[in-house]
């Protein structure tokens, strides 16, 4: 049996048109000579659907379109990801379900048994678990079908396992001989690698292929990125699909042979191209053309815009620079040069007089008081003012420039530099906003786009006279060793300064701001998620929190 890996794009509740891309690659596949071919984990109705599998006509039109696309599949069995009514007079309503779709019928679905509770996944909010494990018999080849995190629970690679159930073990004891498992898994750093990793492990532990399909594409702040594969009993790698693109492979398991399709070269490249596929898609599917780019001509909004402008077309952006009287001249020159240099709209509003009468009228109000950091968050919000009176009039989305590290500590604006529809590398320390800025140069045919007086000058807000970041920060490689240690590890403060041999007193006040800025981030706008612990609905703290490690 010829197996077809179907890696799409889907979007949340367009029923219509993710019929339409499933028979669309059904076709391909049959046309390739393929006898069955796989779709992701909810293919149908887009993933994840979160509170609207909890609105019943949502769940309704999600089965209704799922009996229309059986009776109108080309002559091809289909494994397919969908929603299902439970049928439980207990729980939950709701199934995540894979549907076998054959000769215009559903012949058998199964209910993904495990649901993951942890990071950005709340499962078990929504969906009543399965039963049991289904196995299925086609042209002699007895498959045994899985859900997403139903091959995550593996004793044999995992040290500690979330789950009581190991739904593959539970397969193969009811005689699977083939493993499928159609997924939805988010890309973060290291996750492809990963997940190669324990799916070989699984092929060679139980002497048995597995073939494992993954939806590709943005869904608001998560990016998914397909690299569907599938290995042999002997856990050797025969076929794999492109990351971070939607693509249609076969592989025929009995011969061990498939196609092979090129995988990022690093895990730099990765996130770059995680980068590029969220943005492009959280534009289009919320229904907009074009973006806006804040530039201040440093390093952070030159890598967003560089981003924005192949994610969605030179002239689908705008470039803005707003500068202040604290903005060196050589700031204006290098947000213009970059604009140049990408074939960008380029816009000047200079911010000083606006300043100036934001200071006049406020000064009765400020009288006796000295100037602090209110005068620089003025300017940060007269930008930000800016950016979405002409995202209002252009229709355009704001794209926020603020990156991880700024935002775990609140060196950021409320309603000024946060201002925004989505912000692009707000899970991007600046250590790595440096490595991938480096990266796109790199990669350019031509001029680099980014000015090299990016990467040497120091970075500054530019809101108050000489002015660096460095003023109010450790250096940037250590607090992001820091943050990295606390955030995504959960260090206490002693472990993180034994590890990194910093001083407690530097990483508990560097705790301290990350507890502080919480009201901050959770206004933020959504943040695309490339590391293993994004801020947004992965990581849930108390804002009014007097916890202290």
């Amino acid at each position: 049996m010829k197996i077809a890996l179907a890696q799409i794009n889907t979007t949340v509740g367009d029923f219509g048109g993710n019929a339409e891309k499933i028979i669309a690659f059904a076709g391909r596949a049959r046309d390739r000579g393929a006898g069955l071919v796989i779709f992701p984990e909810l293919a149908l109705c887009g993933y994840p659907p979160r509170d609207l599998v909890e609105r019943a006509s949502f769940v309704e039109s999600c089965e209704c379109e799922l009996k229309r696309l059986a009776e109108r599949l080309p002559p091809i069995p289909a494994l397919v990801g969908t929603v299902k009514r439970s049928g439980a007079s207990q729980g939950k309503t709701v199934m995540d379900a894979a549907a076998l779709l054959m000769g215009g019928s559903i012949v058998v679905d199964y209910a993904k048994i495990l649901l993951p509770f942890y990071d950005v996944f709340d499962e078990s909010r929504y969906f009543e678990p399965g039963f049991g494990p289904v196995v299925y018999t086609l042209d002699g080849e007895r498959l045994g079908l899985t859900v997403c995190e139903d091959v995550w629970n593996d004793k044999n690679f995992w040290k500690r396992q979330l789950y009581s159930r190991d739904p593959v073990e539970e397969t193969v004891r009811a005689g699977a001989a083939l493993i499928l498992n159609i997924a939805a898994s988010p890309f973060m750093r290291g996750k492809i690698r990963l997940r190669y990793d324990m799916l070989r492990a699984i092929a060679w532990e139980r002497s048995m292929p597995v073939v494992y399909v993954n939806l590709v594409g943005g869904n608001d702040g998560l990016v998914f990125d397909g690299s569907s594969c599938a290995f042999d009993a002997g856990g050797n790698l025969i076929a794999r699909a492109v990351s971070f693109e939607e693509d249609l492979i076969l592989c025929d398991v009995p011969g061990g042979s498939g196609e092979l399709h090129d995988a990022p070269a690093s895990e730099v490249e990765a996130v770059c191209r995680a980068l590029l596929l969220g943005t492009k898609d959280y534009v289009a599917k919320c229904g907009f053309r074009q973006a806006i780019v804040g530039l201040s001509g440093g390093i952070d909004s030159s890598l967003v815009a560089v981003l924005a402008a192949r994610a969605l077309g030179p002239k689908q952006v705008h470039g803005v620079a707003m500068p202040g009287p604290y903005s060196s001249p050589a700031s204006l020159r290098d947000a213009e040069a970059l604009a140049r240099n990408l074939g960008i709209h380029f816009h000047v509003v200079p911010i000083g007089q606006m300043f100036e009468s934001y200071l006049a009228a406020l000064a009765p109000l400020f009288a006796g008081l000295p100037p602090d950091v209110t005068e620089e968050n003025v300017q940060a919000r007269i930008r930000g003012n800016i950016l979405m009176a002409l995202s209002n009039k252009l229709g355009a989305l704001v794209l926020s420039t603020g990156n991880k590290s700024e935002l775990a500590v609140g060196y950021c604006t409320l309603y000024g530099d946060m201002a925004g529809g989505l912000a692009v590398i707000a899970d991007v320390p600046k250590t790595m906003v440096y490595e991938l800025a480096r990266y796109l140069n790199a990669q350019a045919d031509q001029t680099p786009p980014i000015p090299v007086a990016c990467f040497d000058k120091p970075p500054s807000a530019e809101l108050r006279p000489n002015q660096t970041d460095q003023d109010t920060l450790p250096p940037y490689d250590v607090l992001d060793a820091i943050l990295q240690a606390y955030i995504e590890e959960n260090l206490r403060v002693r472990e993180i300064a034994a590890r990194l041999s910093l001083d407690p007193q530097l990483v508990r006040d560097t705790v301290r701001r990350v507890t502080a800025a919480e009201y901050k981030r959770q206004q933020a706008a959504p943040a695309l998620k490339v590391t293993a612990k994004a801020f947004g609905i992965g990581r849930r703290f108390p804002i009014a929190n007097k916890f202290e490690d």
